[in-house]
């Protein structure tokens, strides 16, 4: 068995800049995510903590475990869904839904049948399902240049500066002028009380059927299907045979644990991955995997200092949020709208997968992610088992 050995300055930069752009990228976006669902700053910085801690760990292990680059990452898909939430369920009902999500994933990677069901989840219509969670934070970037057209002009011209010469480096290149930005106008702060180190806030889950199919079920498939399948796309496309039940389970059954702490969901990264797998990141395959411990041992330091981290999210103007947030999440609503259309004969459900998502409509106590799953398979159904002319 291989021996860790300390690895080139390549897998050091890997993974820094891996860590930088998914924490730095997202996490703006996870407080926005913990503010909806009703969490106090201290339960915020606890649900920060946690998914740290459920990146680093399990990430490090099953990399050495395995010996392969394992890079995790929280489910950005599934903060962008509890974001846009509007059903005020409360913060413990929430953790609920994390359990029940994290459970179902543990299960859909312990249950080999379970896994070829979800791999054949139509992709048209889950991408369209994330692509109408995203939309709404997108366009929230451009409400604030009536109020901010300052701040939002200048985190724009970063954003599309840095896509062009430095993309890996667009969204911490954004985050340091809007610091830089909210400084100069001293509004950079923390919230009162707040500690050095992060910090783990447990609260009693809430179990709820509202909450079970209004965030469990959509969290589980867009988790599922915008991040663990995607991951393990990355890992086979750099030449490794990724266990895939395995990797899911493990990614499901640290969502489960951490879940009580606030974590919503951790599951294989794809973005982030792509830094860490390839060549660059160590000229050996066979060693790569060192790539994958150091990854984890950047978001343990992450982790230790999370509380500063997650509270000058937490303090920061709405409009600066927004903005940030905006723009995190151009290049996944691109990545779903061109999945959700590839296909011509699914269009048609997709869009309307898309638009009832988007419309943020609720029924009977139940949001639109779910609406919107059900009206694109409905659609699917019809264009298959109803004969017709087109």
């Amino acid at each position: 068995m291989s021996s860790f050995r300390l690895p080139p300055p390549a897998a050091f930069s890997a993974a820094a800049v891996a860590t930088v752009v998914g924490f730095g990228g997202t996490v703006a976006l996870v407080v926005q995510a913990g503010q909806a669902m009703g969490a106090a700053p201290p339960q915020i910085i606890s649900m920060t903590t946690a998914l740290c801690l459920g990146i680093a760990l399990p990430g490090a292990l099953l990399s050495w475990r395995l010996k392969m680059p394992v890079v995790m990452a929280w489910s950005t898909p599934g903060a962008a869904l509890l974001a846009a939430s509007t059903l005020s369920l409360g913060w413990a009902t929430a953790v609920g839904a994390f359990v029940m999500a994290g459970l179902m994933m543990a299960l859909t990677g312990l249950i080999p049948a379970l896994g070829r069901l979800a791999e054949r989840i139509p992709a048209a219509v889950a991408s369209a399902m994330l692509a109408g969670v995203l939309l709404p934070f997108c366009l929230k970037l451009f409400l604030v240049f009536p109020t901010d057209l300052a701040l939002a002009t200048g985190l724009l011209a970063v954003f599309l500066i840095m896509r062009r010469l430095a993309p890996a480096w667009a969204l911490p290149a954004v985050l340091a002028a809007a610091f830089a930005v909210l400084a100069a106008r001293s509004q950079v702060a923390l919230p009162e009380g707040t500690s050095l180190f992060g910090t783990l806030s447990p609260v009693m889950p809430a179990f709820d059927w509202k909450a079970a199919i209004s965030l469990a079920l959509p969290l589980y498939l867009v988790t599922l299907a915008s991040q663990n399948l995607p991951g393990l796309v990355v890992l086979r496309a750099a030449g490794y045979a990724p266990p895939a039940g395995k990797l899911i389970f493990w990614g499901g059954l640290a969502s489960t644990v951490l879940a009580p702490f606030g974590a919503h969901g951790v599951n294989l990264a794809a973005i982030t991955a792509a830094i860490c797998t390839g060549p660059e990141a160590h000229p050996d395959p066979e060693r790569r995997w060192t790539v994958g411990v150091v990854y984890g041992l950047f978001y343990l330091a992450v982790a230790l200092f999370a509380a500063p981290l997650a509270g000058l999210f937490i303090t920061m103007p709405s409009g600066a949020l927004a903005a940030i947030t905006g723009l995190a999440l151009i290049a996944p609503l691109t990545g779903s709208l061109n999945s959700m259309l590839e296909r011509p004969m699914d269009r048609e459900a997709a869009v309307l997968t898309f638009a009832a998502t988007a419309s943020g409509l609720a029924l009977f106590g139940v949001g639109s992610a779910f609406w919107g799953l059900m009206i694109g398979f409905l659609a699917l159904a019809a264009r298959r088992w109803i004969p017709g002319k087109g």
